[in-house]
């Protein structure tokens, strides 16, 4: 094998690994992306939660007159 082909595999190598670097990048940024979402799906449950918590507690207070000033 001479130089050239040497020097253009090495380089076929280097173009390979970088495609497999950007390959598991994207992979990375779409696993964050859906963590990301989920965690943002999550706080908004909780906070209907809370919410309709609060509103049943209004509720009962209201029905027993524990919610006069």
């Amino acid at each position: 094998m001479d130089s050239s082909q040497s020097q253009k595999m090495s380089f076929e190598a280097g173009q390979a690994e970088g495609q497999a670097q950007e390959k598991a990048n994207n992979l990375m940024d779409m696993a964050s992306n859906a963590a990301q979402s989920a965690k943002e799906t999550m706080q908004e449950a909780g906070q209907q939660m809370m919410a309709t918590a609060q509103g049943a507690a209004d509720a009962v207070k209201n029905a027993t007159g524990m919610n006069k000033k």
